[in-house]
Parts: structure tokens; sequence; C-alpha cells
């Protein structure tokens, strides 16, 4: 499994491609532009795999997991050097470029999930000469209530400080975690994956993404940043989001006219799995234009 060390912690990726050749980078040899995927809070590369290998005839696909996440775990003792990284979208924005820098990648397409979907937004601004168009998928704005923010801090501090391993052995345990997230059913594997995800992220930051993301500087700050996001942008919304709902995602879009707004029927927090069929169509059309750019 491969490995980069971006900023003192071990950040896992994998590419999925159709080549079969690799250069002294480890980058596929090929001729397909790069699509780098971002997965949302708690979650790791491992529910984007059904997406980049279906797009895999397109793009060579780009999978890693964030800091603190997935098998991008933090070192232990966590050094000063990392613990003063702190977990600002703004740093992980960072790490993607930084991780961009180490493959040697200069251009690429964005597709970022949930809270990786707000980290892209960052990203894109950032670094505008790096991308070519992104998808966002379940992402918005939303505005800033000082009472019922703190009362999600306080149930996400003890949400994630309560995460037991024997917690992924309790049979179904798996299919009540996903509820509040699917509209439509998804596979067993792919439950389990983002339980057993969820239990093994890093406490700090599991929680300091939580804190970051929802806060009032993103209410305040994220509208600003989607009205300036320079490149051509869909945004994929679910019809019965409960984490970020449709409506969220279409104020982010009215902001820009850069940004185009789909909302896939009858899908919750991950269209991607819930209806992959209708998302790849939708990803597919929206690159369409671009598929000969290297």
């Amino acid at each position: 499994m491969p490995y980069i060390n971006l900023r003192g912690v071990d950040h896992y990726y994998e590419w999925i491609s159709t080549s079969d050749q690799f250069d002294s980078n480890g980058n596929p040899v090929s001729s397909k532009p790069t699509l780098v995927f971002i997965h949302g809070w708690a979650g790791s590369t491992r529910y984007w795999e059904s997406t980049a290998q279906a797009l895999s005839d397109q793009f060579d696909c780009l999978l890693y997991d964030l800091r603190g996440f997935g098998r991008s775990l933090l070192p232990r003792p966590i050094p000063p050097e990392v613990a003063a990284l702190g977990y600002e979208l703004e740093g992980y924005a960072d790490d993607l470029a930084l991780l961009l820098d180490a493959l040697n990648l200069k251009r690429v397409f964005l597709n970022a999930h949930s809270t990786g979907a707000s980290i892209a937004v960052l990203f894109i601004n950032r670094y505008p000469e790096r991308v070519e168009r992104a998808v966002l998928t379940c992402s918005g704005i939303f505005e800033y209530e000082a009472r019922s923010f703190k009362l999600f801090h306080q149930a996400s501090k003890y949400v994630v400080g309560f995460r037991p391993n024997w917690l992924t052995a309790i049979p179904g345990a798996d299919r009540m975690f996903m509820t509040r997230f699917l509209r439509r059913p998804i596979s067993g594997a792919a439950r389990k994956a983002f339980l057993e995800d969820f239990v093994t992220a890093d406490y700090e930051a599991a929680l300091g993404t939580v804190y970051t993301a929802v806060s009032q500087k993103a209410a305040e700050e994220m509208p600003q940043e989607f009205s300036q996001l320079p490149v051509p942008t869909l945004l994929i919304s679910g019809e019965y989001d409960q984490i970020i709902p449709a409506e969220l995602g279409r104020r982010a879009a009215a902001l820009n006219d850069r940004v185009q707004q789909v909302v896939i029927d009858n899908t919750a927090h991950f269209p991607m799995l819930e209806d992959a069929e209708t998302y790849l169509r939708q990803i597919r059309q929206f690159l369409q234009p671009l598929q000969a750019i290297g």
C-alpha cells in the first residue's frame, strides 16, 4: 500500500487506472487526465472506489485518505509539529497541494464529497491554476445559529468520544449507523466499511474537523468562497439528504454562474452509491467535452 509523508503524517493513496505502467513518481503512464477524489468526514477512499472504477476508462483516478482518517492516521504520540497543524479545512487543502507536488501532478479534476467538498472549494480558490473542473457531491452553505451550533458540537463530542471497536461486531450496527445518511439501500460491505472508518478515525481529527466545518467562520466565509470559484463546477445533491439538504446546495450554486446544481431523485447523502447509474451519467455529461485534456 503506497504512502506519502506530508507534514509528518503518512498519507495513504491509491491509483485506479487502466494503465499497467507507472513512472518513477508512481503515476500511471497514460494520456488520460487525473481525477482526484476527496472523501467526507470520518470516511476514507473506500467509498469512492466503485465510482473511480467506473470512470477509469476516461481518467486516471487518484484516491487518498485525509489526515487523521482511513489509513492516514496520526502518529502516536502526536508530535508537536503535527498537533500544530490543527484541523482547519484550509490546512487540508494545503495537504492536497503537497500531495500533488509529491506526485508531480500539475493540473487535475476534482470530485469531492461533503466535508471533502468544502476542502475542495478552498483548494480551488487557493490553487486555481491546478484545477480544470470540479464536482462537489453533497455540498452547500448554511446560516450560523449559535445555539444550534453549540448543541451540535456537544452532541458530536459525545458521538466521537464513544466509538468502541466492538461496535463493528454487533449485528445490524452498520445498518443502524447508516440509516440517517441513506434514502436507498447500499451494499452490506459498503455499510460495514463506513462504520469501520468512523470507529477508527483519530479522535483529534474527527472532532477537530467537526468544529471547523460546522462553525461560525465556515458559515460566514464559505458563501464568499463559492462566489469566487473560478472553474466550471457541478454540484450534485441528494433529494432527501438530511446532512446537507439540497436547498443548501441551491443557495451555494446561486452565488456563482460557474456552479451548476443537479439534484438526484430519491437519494440522500451518498448518491454515488444509492443511484450510481444516474450519478455517473451526470458526471460524464459534465466532463465529456474535456476528455482529451492531458
